[in-house]
């Protein structure tokens, strides 16, 4: 599978944004997670982001806190989710994003979760809750096994401390939008644009822009502002979480249609 880098490096080269969909693993179960992985490999998705559930996900707003707690009640673990994600990666186009908070990265050890990661096919690697003061170790075993680690810049770091991170960061920057937790939000604050281009002042890099992105038209004013990759989380967790599974993995191929159209 390619790394993040050189997916992005392709799409910058033919002037396309990258759609970045988020799923929870196993919610509503592995089964459907599976399914809503090829959905959107099929629909549009240049990369995807999957969340393992975690029990204290700080980042995570209420639509996708509520996804992790459901598919933690019905025993999902990280060994399961790569266990899927090992028979299904071979199939996608689209690079796999590992989301996932780092006490059970530690737990694992750092150099094993990464021979782990790679084995199944996993691309890439968010870890929301690590900062930039510890994150050395992890860097140093995911350049070695290939691993790009995306670091996230908040909207109120100081030009230094965004600088830094941009610059430790592999594959692209996690720009986050708002101040606060995952979730949709009916419109986009205008300053995102002042942080994209002061990004754009610190580092060559992608920039990708999430939390609180939820339609089409948000996706599309993101890409005019500069935004190299547009992440969506709570609004595909949403979709995915309705009774009928067959009808929701419907809706996440249309809706995932409608945001990569908006992206051109």
């Amino acid at each position: 599978m390619a790394l993040v880098s050189e997916r992005f490096r392709d799409l910058r080269s033919r002037g396309e944004c990258a759609l970045i969909p988020f799923i929870t693993a196993g919610d509503p179960d592995l089964e459907t997670t599976a399914a809503a992985l090829r959905v959107l490999d099929q629909n549009g998705a240049d990369f995807i982001e999957l969340g393992v559930p975690y029990s204290d996900p700080l980042a995570d707003g209420p639509v996708i806190q509520a996804a992790a707690t459901r598919a933690l009640a019905k025993g999902v673990t990280l060994d399961r989710v790569l266990a899927m994600v090992k028979t299904l990666s071979p199939e996608l186009q689209a690079p796999l994003i590992l989301f996932t908070y780092y006490n059970p990265i530690l737990n694992r050890g750092i150099d094993q979760f990464m021979a782990d990661i790679v084995a199944v096919g996993v691309a890439g690697l968010v870890v929301p809750d690590l900062p930039l003061e510890e994150v050395e170790d992890l860097l140093t075993a995911a350049a070695a096994a290939s691993i790009d680690v995306t670091l996230l810049v908040a909207p109120t770091s100081p030009p230094e401390r965004i600088a830094a991170i941009a610059a430790q960061a592999q594959g692209f920057v996690y720009l986050v939008s708002v101040t606060g937790v995952t979730g949709t939000r009916s419109e986009l604050q205008s300053r995102v644009k002042d942080l994209i281009d002061g990004l754009k002042q610190n580092t060559d890099k992608p920039i990708g822009v999430g939390f609180g992105v939820s339609d089409p038209d948000q996706a599309q004013q993101l890409r005019a502002w500069g935004a190299d990759g547009v992440i969506v989380g709570s609004a595909f967790v949403k979709r995915l979480a309705g009774e009928d599974p067959q009808a929701a993995l419907r809706t996440i191929g249309e809706f995932c249609r409608q945001l990569k159209t908006a992206l051109g």
